[in-house]
């Protein structure tokens, strides 16, 4: 299997394959006002961000796989600018205003260049990873291990069982086993978590019918660092916010506000 050619990571070329990026990733095309650039890897990716104050911690949020940076503005940056925090929307290349197409390895390349274009100390950065928004928040663990904290929600533990749920790896060029290792190369979940001694809150709901509260019991369990594991009785995949409001944002504050103790 061919490498691609990044200027930061380097990750296995077979995660670009087109049938991945069909299959595995919805992306909308809605642009926003005034978007904060972020130049990746070949893509411009139309990023948010709501500035509460320059020496606050700033919230870096991925959002999930079927959503866009235009739908957390309506009052998200709002809630999380009262908890005394900045707001940095991340945007995915080919989704909402961004160019390029979502590809799974050069999306996990722009990592990098999406913290660096913040130009804040790492240490005043809290990571949140949505769904499929979580292995991006966890590779910028991995990447930036000084970061505050990082709260995962919905979030998965098994990215390898998620591609083959659509994905054969014949169908990409690619035997099993070089399946495997590509998704463990560019994507060592366990590992990274394992490395990351950092405070941790994960969220997510008993009756997830998309990614299996199981995920989060094992992200829990591999934290090196302080973790908070809530799993809420309600709710699903896509209301977990709205079916856990008050709960949800209390549980959020109160991890920030733990941060700065």
């Amino acid at each position: 299997m061919k490498v691609a050619d990044n200027s930061t990571e380097d990750y296995p070329e077979v995660l670009n394959h087109p049938i991945i990026s069909q299959r595995y990733f919805f992306p909308r095309a809605t642009a926003i006002e005034h978007p904060f650039w972020v130049e990746g890897n070949g893509a411009r990716l139309a990023c948010s961000y709501r500035e509460t104050d320059t020496e606050a911690y700033t919230l870096v949020h991925f959002h999930g796989n079927g959503e866009v940076v235009a739908d957390y503005l309506d009052g998200f940056p709002e809630l999380i600018g009262r908890m005394g925090c900045n707001c940095f929307l991340a945007e995915f290349r080919g989704y909402g205003g961004s160019s390029g197409a979502p590809q799974l390895g050069r999306m996990l390349a722009d990592v990098r260049p999406i913290i660096t274009a913040l130009k804040q100390p790492h240490s005043k950065l809290i990571l949140f990873g949505r769904s499929v928004g979580s292995l991006f928040a966890i590779k910028a663990a991995e990447l930036f291990p000084q970061v505050a904290g990082l709260i995962l929600e919905s979030a998965i533990a098994d990215p390898l069982e998620r591609l083959l749920l659509r994905v054969r790896p014949e169908e990409v060029g690619a035997t099993p086993a070089e399946m495997t290792a590509a998704v463990k190369q560019a994507m060592p979940i366990q590992q990274s978590m394992e490395r990351f001694n950092r405070p941790t809150l994960i969220l997510h709901t008993r009756h997830d019918g998309l990614i299996d509260c199981s995920h989060a019991e094992r992200l829990a369990e591999w934290c090196a660092g302080p973790v908070r594991l809530e799993i809420f009785p309600r709710g699903n995949h896509n209301d977990i916010m709205f079916a856990n409001g008050p709960q949800y944002f209390a549980l959020i504050k109160e991890f920030i506000a733990a941060l700065r103790d």
